[in-house]
C-alpha cells in the first residue's frame, strides 16, 4: 500500500524524536547523569561530531551506546531514504503545495463549491474557470487532484456528504455550491449538510428523477437541474430552431465572443433606482438591452419604457462584456 508522503514525512520526526528521548533516557538510567549531560551525550553520538565523552562510559554504558548507535545509523537510513524519495518523485513540492493550499482554503471568501468532479462537474469547473471565478473542487477521488492542481484549482479530497470536508472546502464563507455527483442519495445529504452550515448560501443541486427533484428542494437547494433533460431539450431545439441555439452559444460563451447576458442587482445607492426604464439612458448610453426585469419573485419580460427600476429589482441585461462590466459597476 503506498503511503503518502505527509505520513511518511511524520514517521521521520517521530523516529528522530524515539531515539533522541531512548539516549536521553537510557543515559539518565545506566550512568545516572543528569537529562542535560545525556541529552548531549546522545546529540552528540548520533550527529558523529567525534567531541569528547561528557563522563567516563562504564561498561553497560558502552553497551547501551552501541545498541544507541545503531538505532541512530537505522533512523539516519530511513530518514535519507524518504527525503530521496520526496526530491527524486517530486513529492516534497506536493507537500508543500499542499499546506500552501490549505492555508488559502482557510482565507477563501465569497467562492464557489462543486461537489464532484465528474463529467458534468469538470464542465461546470471550465466554466467558472473561464470567468475568472474563485473556484474549490470537492472530490472522494484522489486521483483527480493532480489534473485539478495543474488547472490552478483548489481542492480537498473526501467525501462531500462529511461535514468536516465541506467545512474544510469554506463552506461558511462560500458564495454558492454546486452538487454535481451521481448519486441522487449523495446529492440529497450533501444539500442538507451545507444548507446546515451556511443558511444564506445558494444551491444547485444535480437531479436525474422528478421524485428526487422534490427531495433536493425540501431538503434546501435553490435550484435543481437534470443534465438529461437539458441535453434532450438542446437536441430537440438544435433539430426545430439551429439559429436560436446558436445565438444561445454565442451568449453562454461570452469569453470567446465578448458578447453576453447577465443578471444584476438594483442597490439604493445605483444611479438606475427609483427611475422609469426610458429615463435610464441605459439603451442609449451603454448600447445594453434589457431582456427582463425581476420584482419580488415577478418576471417581466421586455419591460416597456414606462417600467419603474426600483431598489432590490434585478435586470436580466444583455450586450458586449466591456459594457455589462460597466453598468455592473455602477449598479
Amino acid at each position: 500500500m503506498d503511503v503518502p508522503a505527509e505520513k511518511k514525512l511524520k514517521w521521520v520526526f517521530l523516529i528522530l524524536a524515539i531515539v533522541i528521548s531512548y539516549g536521553t533516557i537510557g543515559y539518565t538510567i545506566v550512568e545516572g547523569w543528569s537529562l542535560l549531560d545525556s541529552l548531549y551525550m546522545t546529540v552528540i553520538t548520533l550527529s558523529t561530531v567525534g567531541f569528547q565523552e561528557v563522563h567516563k562510559l562504564s561498561y553497560t554504558g558502552r553497551i547501551f551506546t552501541i545498541s544507541l548507535v545503531v538505532l541512530g545509523v537505522a533512523g539516519a537510513a530511513y530518514t535519507i531514504g524518504v527525503i530521496g524519495q520526496f526530491i527524486i518523485e517530486g513529492e516534497l513540492r506536493k507537500f508543500l503545495g499542499r499546506k500552501k493550499m490549505e492555508k488559502q482554503l482557510k482565507e477563501i471568501k465569497g467562492h464557489y463549491i462543486v461537489c464532484g468532479y465528474g463529467r458534468v462537474g469538470r464542465k461546470v469547473c471550465e466554466t467558472f474557470l473561464s470567468r475568472k471565478v474563485p473556484l474549490v473542487v470537492v472530490e472522494k477521488n484522489p486521483e483527480c487532484e493532480k489534473d485539478l492542481t495543474q488547472k490552478g484549482i483548489m481542492s480537498v479530497v473526501g467525501d462531500a456528504t462529511n461535514d468536516s470536508v465541506l467545512i474544510a472546502s469554506g463552506i461558511e464563507r462560500a458564495k454558492a455550491l454546486i452538487s454535481t455527483v451521481v448519486s441522487e442519495s449523495e446529492n440529497v445529504f450533501i444539500t442538507l449538510s451545507a444548507r446546515q452550515l451556511n443558511p444564506q448560501i445558494f444551491i444547485t443541486a444535480r437531479t436525474e428523477s422528478p421524485s428526487a427533484e422534490k427531495k433536493l428542494l425540501r431538503a434546501g437547494a435553490n435550484k435543481v437541474v437534470s443534465p438529461h433533460e437539458i441535453g434532450g431539450q438542446r437536441m430537440a431545439l438544435i433539430t426545430l430552431r439551429p439559429d436560436i441555439v446558436d445565438f444561445m452559444k454565442i451568449v453562454g460563451e461570452d469569453e470567446k465572443t465578448g458578447f453576453g447576458i447577465q443578471e444584476m442587482e438594483i442597490s439604493s445607492s445605483s444611479p438606475y433606482a427609483n427611475t422609469l426604464l426610458k429615463d435610464s439612458s441605459i439603451r442609449c448610453d451603454l448600447g445594453i438591452l434589457i431582456v427582463g426585469i425581476k420584482k419580488k419573485g415577478e418576471m417581466i419580460f421586455n419591460p416597456s419604457p414606462e417600467t419603474k427600476i426600483e431598489a432590490g429589482d434585478i435586470l436580466i441585461v444583455m450586450g458586449e462584456n466591456k459594457q455589462l462590466e460597466k453598468i455592473e459597476s455602477s449598479s
